[in-house]
Formats: C-alpha cells, structure tokens, sequence
C-alpha cells in the first residue's frame, strides 16, 4: 500500500457522518503513572491525548516539529526544521511504539527538515523528504542513505534561474510516481514518473478554481465511490484523485491524476496535510485542530476545536513561543498528523520548541 503507514484495510466505522460536530468535547482518563490525561473527541472517535510523547536524547532537541510518518514495522519518523537554533542538528528522529528513541539522522537537512513520507517499494521501505532550506525532494532508505536528490524542474518554466521553489510535502502514484506541492514557493504541483522523469505542471497562484495559494499538503485519495465536495456537488470518478490542502485559500481541492481541477471543500480553516485510514480522512490544521472526515467528505469531528482557543493562539502567533500557555487537550498548531496501524493518531505541531502528541484511540 502506497500510503504513510501500511495499514490492513479496515471497514467504514457505522454511523461516522452522525457523529459530525464543530467542536470535540473532552473528559479526562488516568494514565499509568496516575495523572491525567483529557480525552478528546465524540463516539467512535474518542482518544487520549498524551502531550509531549517521546523520549529525546541529549543530543537532540525539537525545534519546529514539521512531519510524521510510520513505517511498516511500526516505528514512528519525526521531522523537525530546527528552525529558531543556531547549530545543526539531526532532523529525523525514529521512536519505537513506546516512545523510546532508535536513531537519528538528517543532519544535512538542517534547517529545513519538512515534509516525511513512506513508500514500499520492491520489497523495501524509503524515506520521501522534502527541504525548503536546500529546496530539494530526496529519496533514501529507511537508515537515510540516499538514493536521490531532485531540485525544481527546470522543463515547466516556471522558475527563473531556478529560484522560487520550496516544496512541502508530496503525494505517491499507483504507477510508482509521485507528485510534489511547492507549498512556500511558487504554488505549482509538479508530477513525475517512477523514473524520476518529469511529467507536467499546473496550479500557480490564484483563488480560482485549479489554482491554490500554498499547496502545503497533498495526498492521493483511493477510497472508493463517487466524490462529494462543496454545495453536495457529487462527481463519479473511476479511481483514486488527488487532494491539495490549498492552505492559504482555507480549503482542501480535488484534481485527477493528470491536473484537472474537480471540485473544492470549504470545511478547513488552514489545513497543512493529510493521511487516510479506511475511509476516514485525517487533516492537521494549522488553525489549532485536527479534523477527521468521512468517505463522504462530511466532518466526523473536529479534534481539540474551540473558538475561544483559537483567538488566543492566533493572536500574533505568540503562544507558539510559549509552552506555559499551552493547554491540556488543545492544539496550538498542527503540523502533519498520521494514523499507527492500530488506529491512533499521531501530532506534530509548529510551535518553537516543537511538540508531538499521541491520539490513543481509546473508542
């Protein structure tokens, strides 16, 4: 399967879009060590949240947590940017499902470790990085030997002197190719071919329809049936379509695999990325929640939202900098998210001295 974690495929969870909701309520459950941790979400969907998972070495501190991935063994891949440091550091960190440390590496990304993703291949695991520091797309296995490096493409024209390009996360083929978004560069998804060859270009910058200001995520979408998108537009598709988190225009947008626009949805505040167990997609918004929707697109829950939170940490941005302020069961601002192959959820954030959080699926 050509998706972040390699899950069995599971059924549809009865009765998903009758538990939709705008705001995820929360009660508390014990942890081992007898505190407690608040438990978000509603129905079916309820999960611990255990802010701060993960044990760091010394060596290594977060700084900006950007990506998140887990392979098919079940360890967890964490990118940070280390962004606010002054030193280099390794910005993959590897846990195993309890939270404790395996490795580390990625030195050279420093500091613009983003987008993570994971693709089997001929048997074998790889690593999909991408860079807004180096401006670069590279392939390496699962211990970070690298197979390749890809820099803007120089065939669309579209970057002058090859400057403008900073990609943020990419999408896997089902021919084995891959498509990338240059989310904080000059927002246009590239597409290529298993050989790494170039395909075609499309997007820019706009508010129209096939247009997209800050194509931060993208993800390939094969869940079955038709396409519901805004207005109960329903659109029959034969197969899997793309889904852009268009983050700057506050929606996610639908295209087939070669680039045509198919239909926008307007339920996303700033969404950032994606993953997809089953039927349920899973958003990471930047505006202080994690959303989960249904096969039909409808809002399961909205994870950790509240109006009255987002105010605060919007205003100018300053509790991203500020862990005294951050609240148990609330988001500041999620990053990348992806489900473990038992069905939890974890969370890294874009706050200073970065965050990840484990969802325990608890329902």
């Amino acid at each position: 399967m050509k998706r972040r974690s390699f899950l069995k495929k599971t059924a549809a969870v009865a009765g998903a879009t009758a538990l939709a909701t705008s705001v995820s309520p929360f009660i508390r459950a014990d942890d081992k060590a007898g505190s407690k941790n608040p438990v978000i979400g509603t129905g079916e969907f309820r999960y611990e949240c255990i802010h701060g998972w993960g044990t760091l070495p010394d060596s290594i501190h977060w700084e900006t947590t950007h990506g998140v991935a887990v392979d098919e063994a079940g360890l967890i891949y964490i990118k940070q940017q280390g962004h606010n440091g002054k030193t280099p550091q390794d910005t993959i960190v590897v846990f195993d499902q309890t939270g404790k440390f395996v490795r580390s590496f990625g030195k050279e990304y420093y500091p613009g470790g983003h987008g993570i993703d994971i693709r089997k291949e001929g048997g074998e695991e790889f690593l999909y990085l991408c860079d807004v520091f180096h401006n670069q797309v590279i392939k390496t296995n699962l211990k970070g030997e690298v197979v390749w490096k890809l820099d803007a493409p120089t065939e669309p024209g579209v970057y002058p002197e090859g400057k403008g390009y900073k990609p943020t996360n990419l999408a896997f083929a089902p021919d084995g190719g891959f498509y990338v978004g240059d989310g904080y560069g000059s927002h246009y998804i590239h597409q290529y071919s298993k050989d790494v060859k170039w395909v075609r270009t499309w997007g820019g910058a706009g508010k129209e329809l096939g247009k997209m200001q800050t194509p931060h995520g993208i993800w390939l979408d094969q869940r079955p049936g038709p396409l519901h998108v805004d207005n109960d537009v329903v659109i029959e598709r034969t197969g899997p379509s793309l889904i852009v988190a268009d983050r700057a225009n506050a929606r996610l947008q639908y295209f087939t695999l070669d680039g045509k626009p198919l239909g926008i949805i307007s339920d996303a505040l700033f969404p950032a990325h994606f993953d997809i167990r089953g039927d349920v997609l899973l958003v990471p918004d930047l505006h202080a929640r994690v959303s989960l929707f249904d096969k039909n697109n409808k809002a399961i829950v909205h994870l950790g939202d509240d109006p009255e939170w987002r105010k605060v940490v919007l205003d100018g941005f300053k509790v991203r900098a500020n862990e005294g302020q951050w609240q148990p069961g609330k988001f500041v601002h999620p990053h990348d998210a992806c489900f473990d192959r038992d069905g939890n959820i974890f969370v890294v954030e874009w706050v200073a001295t970065g965050r990840v959080t484990l969802l325990r699926h608890v329902a």
